[in-house]
């Protein structure tokens, strides 16, 4: 899995090739945060560790660089884990395996993790490199992003000086992001009884599969399919016509993913035995027909399984059903001020089984607008309460007004019309950054989040496009060099 031949700029590359070595999973980046401490004393660099496990590297300036301002370089080092249901992978043990497509770098089966493993070489390669030109560094590495931001909101107010932020954490080249969503969880509790199974009956496995997945925040607006949605779809109309009754149910993983994949194991009385394949062949044609632009490889299958041990009780089996298919998912409202922006949305992310008697459904909200995100949550909240669940929030986190005065918004419109000869698009991003907390810590703080192309994050159709990864190299270097004194 070595460095290939063409790929430039060396350095950088190289530190990515190395990161996709070193598993990073959120809330278990310790092998990345010994790599990162043992990067800044191999390379004689002042370093600092707090207790959530935040790294901050610190590099003095440049020859005759000494009084610009100071900046500060910002990344996650964690990464999002999603694999195909048939690669075997362990994303604690494992490296990922990047390879090249058509201008693309990709991974074997699993998300790749250039969200954000991509920010997390450029700062490795700021700071290894004696031919930079650039005021004092300091890089921040963050703990904890994609699964609750806890890193970045356990940072102290005395852990770095600088008073220029580059969020390093965008998807998009050519765009320069200068506020984000604020987000927070709904997750519902259901408690069930076993049940005897049904005598006389079948036993099916029912499995969504094929679909993109994709980022909650930044997709949520593609029309992209929800496993979860349309397999509950196809459970509630066959528990109407035909006695269905259910065991199992199983989709989504990640609270800031849409779900790719779900299953369902259920009994059918066998008197329903050819009616009910009929129905699903049926309905999955109407289904995948209703998704032929958006999602051209989901697949809605079939089979027959071995006899379940139990099965969910009728009577929450028909809260289940019922509060799923009327949970929300998708886009809510759309900025009024921001063309092509969306305020807010819900992401109905996963069902899974907590333990023998217990059903767990997260729920992650986004808005721009805090009042809005507050009204989506209680909107799913209200929905699992009809269905007598329990009914918990998270303490979620907040969004990042946008600053059109924004001098380092400036620096970077100029750098990129001077380099591209083109200018940039200045906007807001649905996805949830790590801004807002450091506001709330930071309230000097001038920021801006920029990034190289990535399409498919937090799936494992996750891409990198090499080339925009050239020219956010060149803007990122751009930038460092024209900051002003401080």
């Amino acid at each position: 899995m070595g460095l290939p031949d063409n790929l430039q700029p060396r350095l950088l590359w190289g530190y990515f090739w190395e990161v996709c070595c070193i598993p990073r999973p959120s809330k278990k980046e310790e092998k990345i945060i010994n790599y990162l401490t043992d990067f800044a004393r191999k390379n004689n660099l002042a370093y600092k560790r707090d207790k959530a496990g935040n790294v901050l590297i610190s590099k003095p300036a440049a020859k005759n660089m000494e009084k610009r301002r100071t900046v500060i370089l910002q990344s996650h080092i964690d990464m999002v884990c999603e694999k195909n249901s048939d690669i075997n992978h362990d994303f604690e043990n494992d490296p990922i395996e990047p390879f090249i497509d058509d201008g693309w770098v990709k991974a074997k089966g699993t998300t790749l993790g250039s969200d954000d493993g991509i920010g997390i070489a450029a700062q490795l390669a700021v700071l290894a490199s004696d031919e930079i030109e650039h005021g004092p560094v300091e890089c921040l590495f963050t703990v904890d992003e994609e699964t609750g931001l806890t890193g970045a909101s356990a940072l102290s107010a005395d852990f770095m000086s600088g008073k220029t932020l580059l969020n390093l954490d965008s998807e998009d080249e050519g765009e320069l992001f200068i506020g984000c969503a604020g987000g927070k969880d709904t997750v519902a509790y259901f408690n069930f009884d076993r049940v005897d199974v049904i005598h006389g009956a079948s036993t099916y496995k029912i499995s969504i599969s094929g679909l993109k997945g994709g980022h909650s925040g930044d997709d949520i607006d593609k029309g992209l399919g929800n496993s979860n949605k349309i397999l509950c779809r196809l459970l509630w109309n066959a528990a109407k016509k035909f006695d269905l009754r259910l065991c199992i149910f199983d989709g989504g993983n990640l609270r800031n993913a849409i779900p790719r994949e779900a299953y369902s194991i259920v009994m059918v009385p066998e008197r329903f035995r050819t009616d009910f394949n009929t129905y699903i062949d049926n309905a999955g044609i109407d289904i995948k027909n209703e998704y032929s632009v958006t999602e051209p490889q989901l697949k809605i299958s079939i089979e027959e399984t071995s006899t379940p041990h139990f099965l969910i009780d009728e009577d929450t089996q028909s809260k289940l059903l019922n509060s799923l298919y009327s949970c929300p998912h998708g886009v809510i409202t759309m900025s009024q001020s921001i063309d092509g922006l969306v305020e807010t949305s819900t992401n109905l992310a996963s069902v899974k089984y907590a333990d023998v008697n217990r059903i767990i459904v997260t729920t992650s909200q986004r808005s721009s607008v805090d009042s809005a995100r507050e009204s989506a949550a209680e909107m799913a909240e209200s929905v699992f309460l009809l269905a007598e669940a329990e009914v918990e929030h998270s303490e979620g986190y907040p969004g990042w007004t946008p600053n059109t005065a924004s001098h380092i918004l400036n620096i970077c419109v100029d750098s990129y019309k001077r380099l591209f000869g083109t200018e940039p698009k200045v906007r807001a991003i649905h996805a949830g950054l790590e801004c807002g907390l450091f506001l709330k810590k930071y309230p000097y703080l001038d920021m801006i989040s920029f990034g190289p192309t990535i399409k498919g994050a937090h799936s494992p159709d996750e891409r990198l496009n090499i080339d925009s990864v050239t020219r956010f190299w060149k803007l990122l270097l751009d930038v460092l060099k024209n900051m002003p004194a401080g």
